[in-house]
């Protein structure tokens, strides 16, 4: 996974010293293990960098939110996003703010056109029309693909090359895979053997806690880089003496809005103070 820009050196150069002394405050105030977890969302904007695509395949494949159209923000009452299936023989589904909606897509070079949508007929009432993204998606004939922090974004443009759709993807593949829970809320429980499974892709996590297996699914605020929620947490309830570990687990997962490594091996997801609520370390699973 690509490098994080470090913001805060950023700001550290047009702080004064008594400003960078209370941000020195702060910060070992959030964080006793040391752990770098500074906002998630900087405030000073970092130049876009364009990507070269020499694998469409694999570097469009999945889901894309739709965040801007003809330079405005979306707005809807469903996540608008985009899944660019090549797998299956270019199809694409997803959700235009309202209804569910398939289709399929021709690619060539830099050269995209989308064909043949169908859509549910849902009737909702979103700031943004769901026919003005269908229409907008009608008009795309090109695109290209930038980067800027840990997300990508995929720039749709029409045949005169004005970009008129931008799409964005989180790049959480530092999430994805086996984990054991070492920590929650600075609480030592490595010894509990809790386990979760996290795919960032399909947006579902999957657990062991020692007692119950649990279920949930992952959501993603396209507005934020690297921030993650967990919902609809499920367990089999089943009574074990342990119990108490389980709860914490489950109340610090609800609790977390994004994510941050720590290192190579162990990752750290947050709440909405910044606070560490649960620190995992990655595991082989066998």
């Amino acid at each position: 996974m690509r490098k994080y820009i470090i913001i805060s050196l950023l700001l550290a150069l047009m702080a004064s010293p008594a400003t960078l002394d209370a941000r020195k405050k702060k910060d070992k105030k959030l964080d006793k293990r040391g752990v770098d977890v500074e906002n998630v969302i900087a405030d000073v904007d970092q130049p876009m960098r364009q990507v070269a695509v020499t694998d469409p395949a694999k570097q469009l494949y999945g889901e894309w939110d739709i965040v801007m159209m003809r330079k405005k923000k979306v707005y809807s009452l469903e996540r608008a996003y985009l899944y660019l299936d090549f797998v299956g023989g270019n199809k694409v589904y997803g959700n235009n703010g309202c209804n569910t909606i398939n289709g399929t897509f021709q690619l060539s070079g830099n050269n995209l056109k989308f064909n043949d949508f169908i859509s549910t007929t849902e009737s909702c009432h979103n700031v943004t029309s769901e026919k003005t993204i269908m229409h907008t998606l009608a008009d795309v004939r090109r695109y290209s693909l930038e980067a800027q922090y840990n997300a990508e974004y995929l720039n749709l443009m029409n045949s005169k090359g004005t970009v008129i759709m931008v799409l964005k993807r989180h790049n959480l593949d530092a999430m994805n895979g086996a984990w054991v829970v070492k920590e929650i809320n600075s609480k030592n429980v490595s010894e509990q053997n809790m386990r979760l499974v996290v795919d960032a892709v399909m947006q579902t996590i999957h657990g062991d806690t020692g007692c119950n297996i649990i279920n949930g699914i992952i959501t993603l605020d396209p507005t934020k880089d690297m921030a993650i929620q967990f919902e609809d947490l499920r367990s089999s309830e089943h009574d074990c003496e342990q119990i108490e570990n389980e709860t914490a687990l489950l109340l610090a997962l609800e609790c977390t809005v994004s994510c941050k490594r720590i290192n190579q091996h162990e990752m750290a997801l947050l709440d909405n103070m910044g606070n560490i609520v649960i620190v995992l370390q990655r595991i082989t699973l066998r």
